[in-house]
């Protein structure tokens, strides 16, 4: 998705070889027309599985998750990474380690809210080594519902995420995928495609 690598290029900071900082577009201040064209190259690309509910988690995914969940014309539900007093029965839970925070934590996701029939996009802000997206199709497989699919924004090629989901027979539809950091340069995948 070309206007999102132009984002990522002229607005993203590299901090290190695996950390790419988009703060100021993505996932602390959000641009709402990167986020628009977000949601609807997502719903183009599962715009077929018949989706009825998208799940993300707090707090980063819930902007593209809501832009695709109005292409689709379907309620969002983000997991929680922390108890809430109006949350405390009838949960969903998973154990979810954090990359970038380096801490784990237990989402929750009140059982009314996914329920077996359901068909589940997952969406989500960056794929690294894929801890979030398995601790989410834990939760809609916890309801016998199904996991139509998962679509990230950012993915980190250079790190296990996708070949985690892909192995554990997840179909994965990332709009930028990077294949290096090194050098405080952004390489995307394609790149490396074409000069082959």
């Amino acid at each position: 998705m070309d206007m999102l690598k132009q984002a990522i290029l002229q607005k993203g900071v590299v901090l290190s070889d695996g950390v790419l900082k988009v703060d100021s577009f993505l996932n602390h201040q959000i641009d709402p027309i990167l986020q628009v064209e977000i949601g609807s190259e997502f719903a183009n690309r599962f715009e077929k599985n018949e989706i009825t509910k998208i799940l993300t988690i707090e707090s980063s995914g819930i902007a593209p998750a809501l832009t695709t969940a109005i292409k689709l014309n379907v309620p969002v539900v983000f997991a929680r990474k922390k108890k809430s007093l109006t949350l405390s029965s009838n949960l969903l839970t998973a154990k979810v380690y954090s990359f970038t925070k380096n801490e784990t934590n237990e989402i929750t996701v009140s059982r009314d809210f996914i329920v077996e029939g359901d068909k589940v996009l997952i969406i989500d802000d960056f794929l690294a080594n894929g801890e979030a997206a398995l601790g989410l199709a834990s939760l809609v497989e916890q309801t016998k519902a199904t996991v139509s699919g998962i679509g990230i924004v950012i993915e980190k090629s250079f790190q296990p995420g996708r070949k985690k989901l892909e192995g554990a027979g997840y179909r994965v539809e990332s709009l930028a995928r990077i294949a290096s950091l090194e050098n405080n340069t952004v390489r995307f995948v394609e790149e490396l495609i074409v000069n082959k």
